[in-house]
């Protein structure tokens, strides 16, 4: 059975990434054509990237980069749950990313992006850098404004059309996923 992370992908306090990843871990943990967990990034405590080697190496010398390490390099394929700042990720996620590259190859990955449009700009941002990760993205992703998903922009009260959409782009990930799981394999 494919292991997918919804990654929470932002440590600002006051986020909203960890609700929301809570929200699609709540749609989806039934399924039983996968098995998914809340990957937080804020419970890794990653600080700005502070590996000597690049991660190409895969020579980590800090405890935080083996953590992460091994938990990315235990799932599938992902749902990236990212805020948008700036037209972009977080930074934290992007720096979350830039830890690992080996552990990301030949995986899949989904996005649910949250901001004043959606988080759209946040996740073609992301999808440049899952290219160069070796990281198949899919098309659908949920698109979750903060001035109509969000009840005075604080508590989360999504359209229900979001679980649809979910639904089909978890569908693509596991997919995706599954196919890549034989590349994976193959190496």
């Amino acid at each position: 059975m494919l292991k997918i992370g919804i990654i929470a992908g932002s440590t600002r306090p006051g986020r909203k990434a960890a609700v929301i990843a809570n929200w699609v871990h709540d749609l989806v943990k039934s399924r039983s054509d996968a098995a998914f967990e809340v990957v937080d990034i804020e419970h890794y405590k990653l600080p700005l990237l502070d590996e000597p080697m690049p991660p190409l190496m895969r020579n980590y010398t800090k405890d935080h980069t083996r953590a992460w390490s091994a938990k990315i390099d235990s799932l599938d394929a992902f749902i990236f749950v990212t805020p948008e700042y700036n037209h972009a990720t977080s930074a934290a996620l992007k720096n979350a990313i830039d830890f690992l590259f080996h552990e990301w190859n030949d995986k899949a990955a989904g996005f649910v992006g949250y901001g004043g449009f959606g988080g759209i700009r946040a996740v073609e941002n992301l999808r440049l850098v899952m290219g160069e990760l070796k990281v198949a993205d899919v098309r659908a992703q949920v698109a979750l404004s903060i001035r109509t998903d969000f009840e005075n922009f604080t508590s989360f009260k999504p359209h229900e059309q979001h679980q649809k959409t979910l639904h089909t782009m978890v569908d693509e990930v596991i997919a995706w996923g599954g196919a890549l799981q034989t590349v994976r394999q193959a190496r």
